[in-house]
C-alpha cells in the first residue's frame, strides 16, 4: 500500500495518465510516443527550473527570482556570444557560476539577516530583470555555431526523436533525485523544512544548507536559461515572464508541500508533464486560447493545495491524539 505522504504524487501521476488517455480517445494522433517526447522537448527548461524550486520549497522557502534569472542568462549568453565574442565553452560555465552565486547571495541574506524568502527573492527578481535591460533593451539574436547546432540537433530513436535539451533535463532530474534522497545535503534540506529549530538542535549545518539550497536553485535557473537559449536562440529581457509561478505550480501539483518538509523531485517531473499535456490538449483542440492553460493550472493548483491541507490537518489530529495519550 502507498504511504500517506506518497498519495499526492500518486494522484499527480494518475491525473497525467488520465489526461493523456482522454486526449488519446478524443484526438487522432494524440496517442503517440512523439507526443510524449514533445512534452519533454517543449518543457525541458521548465523541468530544470522547477527542480531547483522544489528544493527551495522543501526547505520551507520560496524563490521568485527564477524566471528573471532565466531571462538574465539568455541576455548574458547572447551579449557575450554576439557582442563580446566569447566562445560557447566559456559562456555556459560563466552564466552557471553567475546564477549559482546569485542564489547563494540570496540564501545568505535570508539566513543571516532573518529576512523572509519572499522579500529577498522578490528583490532578486527585480534586480535580475533590471540587469537584462542594462545589457540591452532589444532582442539579441544568437547565431553562434554551437547554439544553433544544439537547437537543430535531433537524437533519433527509430521514427521518434528528442532534443539535447531533454537529455540535459533528464540528467538534472536523476542527479536531483539522488541528491534529495541519498545525500546529507538532501536529508538536511528535508529536516530544515520540517522544523528549522529541530534541525539546529540536532546539530545539522542549517546555515550552509540554506545557502546551498538557494545556490542550487540559482544553478538550476541558469541551467534552465541555457536550455531556454538553445530553444529560442535569442536573449531578451521579457523572456520567461511568470516562469517562477509555473515552477511553483509544477512543484505543488507534484506533491511538494508549500509549508516545507515534504516533497518529491519525481513528483515535480509529473507536475511539469501535466503542464505540458494541458498545453498539448489545447493545441489539438485548436479553438481555445493559450490562456486556458493558466485557467486549468489554477484550478489544479487550488485542488492540490486543498488536498495538501486535508493531509496536514489529518496529520495534526493524529499528533494531537498521540500527545494526549502520552
Amino acid at each position: 500500500m502507498l504511504k500517506r505522504q506518497h498519495l499526492p504524487v500518486a494522484a499527480t501521476i494518475a491525473l497525467f495518465i488520465l489526461m493523456f488517455m482522454m486526449g488519446s480517445f478524443r484526438y487522432t494522433g494524440f496517442f503517440s510516443v512523439q507526443v510524449l517526447f514533445n512534452l519533454l522537448i517543449d518543457n525541458a527548461f521548465l523541468l530544470i527550473v522547477a527542480i531547483g524550486m522544489t528544493f527551495v520549497i522543501i526547505s520551507g522557502g520560496i524563490d521568485l527570482s527564477v524566471g528573471s534569472m532565466v531571462a538574465l542568462t539568455t541576455m548574458m549568453s547572447a551579449g557575450l556570444l554576439q557582442q563580446g565574442g566569447w566562445p560557447a565553452w566559456a559562456v555556459i560555465p560563466f552564466v552557471l557560476a553567475v546564477g549559482s552565486l546569485f542564489g547563494a547571495a540570496m540564501g545568505a541574506l535570508i539566513h543571516y539577516f532573518k529576512i523572509q524568502p519572499f522579500i529577498v527573492t522578490l528583490a532578486g527578481m527585480f534586480l535580475a530583470r533590471g540587469l537584462c535591460y542594462v545589457i540591452s533593451i532589444n532582442t539579441i539574436t544568437i547565431d553562434n555555431g554551437f547554439y544553433t547546432k544544439m537547437a537543430q540537433t535531433k537524437i533519433s530513436f527509430g521514427d521518434y526523436f528528442i532534443s539535447p535539451s531533454v537529455i540535459i533535463a533528464l540528467v538534472v532530474l536523476v542527479l536531483a533525485i539522488y541528491i534529495a534522497h541519498y545525500t546529507r545535503f538532501g536529508r538536511s534540506t528535508y529536516a530544515i523544512g520540517g522544523s528549522e529549530q529541530s534541525a539546529l538542535l540536532m546539530g545539522l549545518p542549517v546555515a550552509r544548507t540554506k545557502i546551498m539550497v538557494y545556490m542550487f536553485s540559482g544553478f538550476c535557473s541558469a541551467m534552465g536559461g541555457v536550455v531556454f537559449t538553445f530553444y529560442m536562440l535569442s536573449g531578451y529581457g521579457l523572456h520567461a515572464v511568470g516562469l517562477e509561478l509555473d515552477a511553483i505550480a509544477a512543484a505543488v501539483i507534484g506533491g511538494t508541500l508549500l509549508t516545507g518538509g515534504v516533497g518529491y523531485v519525481f513528483g515535480t517531473f509529473a507536475g511539469v508533464m501535466i503542464y505540458g499535456v494541458i498545453q498539448t490538449l489545447i493545441v489539438f483542440q485548436g479553438t481555445l486560447s493559450s490562456w486556458w492553460t493558466r485557467i486549468i493550472i489554477g484550478i489544479l493548483l487550488f485542488a492540490f493545495i486543498v488536498l495538501q491541507r486535508l493531509f496536514t490537518m489529518r496529520s495534526d489530529r493524529k499528533s494531537g491524539s498521540v500527545e494526549k495519550m502520552a
